[in-house]
């Protein structure tokens, strides 16, 4: 773990113990996790967006991080969500990583799925900027949009916050042949081609989105 606030540093500590996790550094800034890194193997790495070096020093970390140790997880923390920093995020990468907000992982509970889930691979999205992603997009998008029924965009809330078809299926109490079907519409509506599985179409569904939005911005 790397974040230049001592407090938060064993707060974060605490709350992973609790969760039956093993902390195997704490560090202050990017280079120092790397230095660790080197030294020693982990499943997950956590990183403050906004820490030393730079002003996005976790960002800049995390892109060194997964050039060096692609197998390694990448939970990256910010005080706000912002769009840009995601926006980043996911050019790092869409497999073992998440950008979640301080506040929201203060919970054992919380913080325990998402770990689990970017060391199963997962990418995990702020669920706040996800629904504001999807929900308010861009002018040109509108009309895709509107080809989604109520279903299918929740759904795709859900799939932007990097949720698997089985958590889906849990999260709106549907089976997970529904939520595979609704998928597949969602794609075929959104003119994703079936040759763009092998490049996670779920995620590419919800990039239209975000950089639509960047765009507009």
């Amino acid at each position: 773990m790397a974040d230049d606030g001592a407090l938060f540093r064993e707060g974060l500590q605490l709350l992973l113990s609790a969760a039956g996790h093993k902390v195997v550094g704490c560090v202050e800034d990017g280079d120092r996790l790397l230095e660790m890194l080197a030294r020693t193997r982990v499943d997950v790495a956590i990183m403050d967006i906004r820490m030393p070096p730079g002003a996005d020093g976790g960002l800049q970390t995390a892109q060194r991080v997964r050039e060096k140790y692609p197998d390694i997880g990448l939970l990256l923390l910010s005080q706000h969500a912002e769009a840009h920093y995601l926006f980043r995020l996911l050019e790092i990468g869409t497999e073992r990583i998440g950008y979640r907000l301080k506040d929201q992982v203060a919970g054992v509970a919380v913080l325990a799925d998402t770990l689990v889930r970017i060391a199963a691979g997962e990418i995990v999205i702020e669920p706040v900027l996800a629904a504001n992603l999807v929900d308010r997009p861009s002018p040109p998008v509108r009309s895709l949009l509107a080809d989604l029924t109520e279903q299918e965009r929740a759904v795709l809330r859900l799939m932007a916050e990097g949720r698997s078809n089985t958590g889906i299926a849990t999260e709106v109490f549907l089976s997970v042949k529904t939520v595979e079907k609704r998928i597949a519409s969602i794609f075929t509506k959104l003119n994703l081609p079936a040759e763009s599985a092998a490049h996670h179409r779920r995620v590419l569904a919800v990039l239209a989105y975000m950089r639509s939005n960047q765009t507009a911005d």
